[in-house]
């Protein structure tokens, strides 16, 4: 190994330098005062978590992007947060254990075993808000217009909003009385 080796970093690993830092930060704080302004209280998950609540609930892609390590203090398996979400529905559930809709938001690093072709490399800041307790239209509206102010808070000048539920897909494959054929070939479009 040479002496300009030992500089190297891991691929997909980057460090963020002047003047791109205090942008990402402006950035990050003007995204959670936004959040603060429409009532939504910080939370700042850990970096590793043990791995059976990291991973409660959440499918196969979670657990590849998962980088495991064993807890020299337990013996027992931890997980390198890969994505944030799970874990704040885990603080919301078991931490706060609140009875009304809860609001939380977060802006931290994530770690992924591999590079994300869409968010690039395997550390990304992950910025986010999360409405619990409320399955009603106006928190999906609430949690839609949040996004577009985030969006217009981070520079978006041209924003094309798409938006997707699985209880759409359902209920048109139920009108359409597809077999479970016809409904596979069309998932897997």
């Amino acid at each position: 190994m040479t002496i300009a080796d030992r500089w190297l970093l891991p691929d997909g690993m980057d460090e963020v330098l002047p003047p791109q830092a205090s942008r990402m930060e402006e950035l990050r704080r003007a995204l959670l005062d936004l959040y603060h302004c429409w009532g939504y209280d910080q939370v700042m998950p850990p970096p590793v978590e043990f791995l059976d609540s990291l991973l409660t609930g959440t499918g196969t892609d979670l657990d590849l992007q998962t980088f495991k390590l064993t807890d020299q203090l337990t013996g027992r398996m931890m997980g390198a947060s890969a994505d944030v979400t799970p874990q704040v529905a885990r603080m919301d559930a078991h931490s706060l254990k609140r009875q009304e809709s809860v609001r939380l938001c977060y802006c931290t690093n994530v770690l992924r075993a591999k590079a994300d072709q869409h968010q690039g490399g395997r550390s990304p800041v992950q910025v986010g808000a999360e409405l619990f307790g409320h399955a009603g239209l106006e928190a999906d509206s609430e949690i839609i217009h949040l996004a577009l102010a985030s969006m217009k808070a981070a520079g978006a000048e041209e924003i094309h909003l798409a938006l997707g539920h699985i209880g759409i897909y359902r209920s048109l494959v139920e009108a359409a009385a597809l077999s479970d054929e016809q409904e596979g070939r069309y998932l897997r479009r």
